[in-house]
């Protein structure tokens, strides 16, 4: 067999080599003996040294070192300081371009239908499979909704399925609903029918569903129009054309994008970016928050007592540690998700993070707070880059050593009595997960206490008032919002709601 000379054990030694001419006329002297092998000295600089002559000059350390690179350092930009950050952070710079044929107008001459298109139309039948509508729901990743007719041909929206009614849906199928009196059977059979597996359309849950004013606006209407509608606490409108056919959807947040990007061309809301939150007086300091220990089905369940599309999730000092979307559902409606109802709301936000860390190929801890000096700016950028209806407002020390730090009165908290163990038994195999505690989790000692929250609804409204619209009071759609909803509500809480309600 072939042998690797490189690999080859054993002593090698030299062939024997031919006399020449000048070597068979030299005499013969006795053969040395062998000498031993002597090691290679290195012949890096730092032992260059030690094979030079004892009576050279030997090296110092310094003189070998002459020749190596410099370092990085010296070549770094100078840092940003303290201001130029905060200054960046108040005022972030606008994403994507800006709209040529936008500039120069004012933006309550522009038609709803300039801004919209029939992409973010997604339909389903009233005879879809639940199962089916909720696949094209997590599809439609632009407008997050679909949209119902009664059949194929249709063009009509008669209703819509959007993530708060799977939400409600998933709520009755693992036996967390709270039925009025006159849909307990309908909750029952939808249950049972469920874990039979077998297949329910969306003609039948259409009474468990909480139903949002269906607003429908023609696509020649003016943007102001579409405000003055947002800033009365509307979330969604279908824009249509005179033949009454659905041609696009506007969401408070599409129209807030759009007004980050182009506000430039829109004199009166640039001029409202720079000011502070507190300055401006927007949001409510009327919050309602999940303890970090809670089971996520509290969240859940409390997501659709009260119309909310979010929840903070908060530790025991009301620091904000994450926040819990009726968009994050869609990670529940696989059976293997079944366990996670009843572990905590902390463990959700790590499988949350988790999730999101896959689909964008890197971690990241999105923020869902500001604080009351904050720019409006800084507001908006977070709303529009996380792709919330919500920031959450936590207290923090004032950036002006003569101004004092906030609130100076603290909130009162009402704890609820439930436990984990008050709640139903969610059917299947319960498999135990790890615990995460909040601490644990990056960004968790970034925020502050929670004080209050502002929405798209808030900005929108101070969009509308500061140029001369009149929305209506946000609060008395919050209210049937929370009166559409097919789970009761507390008496207590609908009248004794305090600052901040922490569920536990």
């Amino acid at each position: 067999m072939e042998q690797n000379p490189t690999f080859h054990l054993g002593v090698q030694q030299d062939p024997p080599k031919e006399p020449t001419g000048s070597e068979s006329s030299i005499p013969s002297a006795p053969t040395p003996a062998p000498t031993p092998p002597q090691r290679t000295p290195s012949s890096s600089s730092l032992h260059k040294s030690s094979i030079t002559s004892p009576h050279g000059h030997r090296s110092s350390f310094a003189e070998n070192l002459r020749g190596l690179p410099s370092s990085p350092r010296s070549q770094r930009h100078p840092s940003f300081t303290q201001s130029a950050i905060q200054d960046l952070l108040n005022h972030p710079p606008v994403g994507g371009r800006h709209n040529a044929r936008f500039a120069g107008k004012d933006w309550r001459d522009i038609a709803i239908g300039q801004i919209v298109t029939d992409d973010d139309v997604r339909w389903v039948e009233l005879d879809t499979s639940v199962e089916d509508a909720s696949m094209a729901l997590i599809k439609n990743t632009t407008s997050n909704v679909v949209l119902i007719r009664e059949n194929s041909t249709s063009t009509t929206a008669i209703s819509t399925f959007d993530y708060s009614d799977l939400n409600a849906y998933i709520l009755v199928v693992v036996g967390l609903g709270q039925p009025p009196d006159d849909l307990v059977a309908l909750y029952d059979d939808i249950t049972k029918r469920a874990q039979a597996r077998d297949s329910i359309p969306l003609r039948d849950i259409q009474p468990i569903c909480r139903k949002e004013t269906l607003v429908k606006v023609q696509g020649d209407e003016d943007l102001a129009t579409a405000v003055e509608i947002f800033g009365s606490g509307i979330h969604r409108i279908l824009v249509t054309n005179f033949q009454g056919e659905v041609v696009g959807i506007l969401s408070q947040l599409k129209l807030m994008e759009f007004f980050w990007n182009e506000g430039i061309n829109f004199r009166v809301i640039d001029d409202l970016y720079p000011r502070l939150m507190k300055e401006l007086g927007v949001g409510s300091q009327q919050i309602i928050a999940v303890n970090s220990d809670s089971p996520l089905a509290d969240a859940l369940t409390l997501m659709s007592q009260e119309g909310l599309t979010s929840v903070a999730v908060v530790d025991n000092g009301l620091n904000v540690v994450g926040n819990i979307s009726t968009a994050d559902v869609r990670l529940l409606i696989s059976a293997a998700s079944l366990p996670l109802f009843h572990n905590t709301c902390m463990h959700f936000v790590s499988v949350i993070l988790g999730e999101r860390g896959v689909e964008q190929g890197k971690d990241s801890f999105p923020v869902f707070y500001v604080n009351p000096y904050s720019t409006l700016a800084h507001t908006v950028a977070k709303l529009v880059a996380t792709h919330s209806h919500r920031m959450w407002v936590v207290e923090s020390a004032s950036p002006s050593p003569s101004a004092p730090s906030t609130p100076s009165l603290p909130p009162t908290v009402f704890v609820s009595n439930s436990t984990p163990s008050s709640q139903p038994a969610v059917p299947g195999t319960h498999y135990p997960s790890p615990s995460v505690p909040a601490s644990a989790l990056p960004g968790s000692h970034l925020s502050g206490r929670l004080t209050g929250v502002v929405t798209l609804t808030d900005i929108l409204n101070l969009f509308a008032r500061s140029t001369g619209l009149n929305p209506s009071d946000p609060s008395e759609q919050r209210a049937r919002r929370r009166r559409s909803s097919s789970s009761s509500i507390r008496p207590s809480m609908e009248s004794s709601r305090a600052s901040i309600d922490i569920r536990r």
